[in-house]
């Protein structure tokens, strides 16, 4: 009887969290990726760009850095970030934006993976090596 409710609670886990899972490690863009405005992206805080999978922070005015949103221990999409920290809903691993996509909590070890951002001419983030 235990074990069967401890599996329920892992189901119920899953069911919240897992819909975000990818199996796939994180990955850099393989193309430039248009992701909007750079003025979407709060000064000190940080957003997530979930069709790209794709976080972007803005420490300071004119600095924008760029991680991948898939979270270092099993691979579930982080959610949108409080301020300057992104939480995985899979297993409340949390990355901190403002200092290199570094875990803060686990059971993630790994920071996430960084990835080149500018902003283009007209003003728009652009992820991923320039063209």
């Amino acid at each position: 009887q235990v074990a069967a409710l401890a599996s329920a609670g892992v189901a119920a886990t899953c069911l919240t969290g897992c819909e975000h899972r990818y199996e796939a490690k994180p990955e850099a863009p393989e193309e430039p990726v248009e992701l909007g405005p750079a003025d979407e992206v709060p000064v000190g805080g940080a957003r997530l760009y979930e069709r790209a999978r794709l976080l972007v922070s803005r420490p300071e005015e004119d600095t924008f850095l760029a991680w991948s949103a898939v979270c270092t221990h099993l691979g579930c999409l982080v959610s949108p970030p409080e301020g300057t920290v992104a939480e995985c809903p899979c297993h409340n691993s949390r990355f901190d934006t403002a200092d290199g996509g570094r875990p803060l909590a686990g059971p993630a070890y790994e920071p996430l993976l960084s990835v080149p951002v500018r902003v283009n001419d007209e003003g728009v983030l652009v992820a991923g090596e320039p063209s």
